[in-house]
C-alpha cells in the first residue's frame, strides 16, 4: 500500500496493508472528533477538493467578496508548501491558516484538528458561520480522507476536459456537490457541460451540481445562495 495515501501496491505484505488500515481508520476516528467539535462550535464546514489550478482559491476569493458583512468565514489553506493562497486569503481581511504537508497529496483529519485550533487562537473568541478547508490539489489522495467536514465540494475546471468525473469516480461518489468552474472558457475548449453533469450523476444521483465563472460572475449568486442554504439547514438540524 501507499505509504501516503492507502492506494493498492501488489508487494504481497499482509503487514503493510494492516498498518494503512490502520492509519486510516485513526484518521476517521479524529475527524469524528473534529466533527463534533465543529458542532458544539456551531460552525459548518466545506472541504473543497480539486486539481491544482482548478480555481479553489479564486472561488473562495470571489465568495469572501460577495458575503462580506453577511456572514462569518475562517479557512484553513491546504498545500504542500508556501502560504500562498493564505496570503490571498488574508488579503480579503479573512483569518486563514496555512496547512502545508511537506509532502503528502491530501490533508489529514489531525492536521486539520491542530489547523482549526489556530485558527481559534487567531479569531480571539469571535465565532465563525462557515469554515472553508481547501485541500492539497489532487482528485484522488483527498477523496479517501474525512477532515470532518459536513459537506464535500468537488470542483472540475473547463480545461481539464468532461472526461475527469469518469477517470476519478471516488472523487465524485464521496462528494456532495460539483463545482464546474472557469465556464467562460467553454468556448475555447473541447468540454461537454451536459456530458460531465450526466457521468456526474451516474456516479452519483444526489450530488448538486453547478456551473461558475469566477470571472464573470456567472453561477456566483446560486452558489452563495447554496452557501447561505446549508448553513442555515446545518443550524436547524443541530439545534
Amino acid at each position: 500500500m501507499c505509504n501516503t495515501c492507502g492506494c493498492p501496491e501488489d508487494t504481497g505484505n499482509r503487514v503493510t496493508v494492516e498498518i494503512n488500515q490502520s492509519l486510516l481508520k485513526s484518521n476517521e476516528d479524529m475527524a469524528e472528533k473534529n466533527r463534533v467539535h465543529f458542532d458544539i462550535k456551531g460552525i459548518f464546514v466545506m472541504n473543497l477538493i480539486s486539481s491544482p489550478g482548478a480555481g479553489k482559491t479564486s472561488l473562495l476569493e470571489k465568495t469572501i467578496e460577495e458575503l462580506s458583512g453577511k456572514i462569518s468565514i475562517g479557512v484553513l489553506e491546504g498545500d504542500i508548501e508556501t502560504e500562498l493562497d493564505a496570503e490571498r486569503i488574508r488579503a480579503k481581511g479573512i483569518p486563514a491558516i496555512q496547512l502545508t504537508t511537506g509532502g503528502a497529496c491530501h490533508l489529514e483529519s489531525s492536521l486539520v484538528h491542530k489547523g482549526f485550533h489556530k485558527l481559534e487562537h487567531e479569531l480571539n473568541g469571535k465565532s465563525l458561520d462557515i469554515l472553508f478547508i481547501e485541500n492539497v490539489g489532487n482528485l484522488v489522495c483527498p477523496s479517501f480522507f474525512d477532515l470532518g467536514e459536513h459537506t464535500r465540494v468537488v470542483l472540475i475546471s473547463i480545461p481539464e476536459g468532461h472526461d475527469k468525473p469518469v477517470k476519478y469516480p471516488k472523487a465524485i461518489q464521496s462528494s456532495d456537490i460539483l463545482i464546474i468552474t472557469k465556464t467562460d472558457l467553454v468556448p475555447y475548449f473541447d468540454f461537454d457541460i451536459e456530458k460531465a453533469k450526466a457521468d456526474a450523476l451516474a456516479l452519483n444521483p444526489s450530488i448538486t451540481i453547478l456551473t461558475v465563472s469566477v470571472k464573470t460572475g456567472d453561477g456566483i449568486e446560486e452558489w452563495t445562495d447554496c452557501l447561505i442554504k446549508s448553513i442555515t439547514l446545518n443550524r436547524a438540524q443541530k439545534s
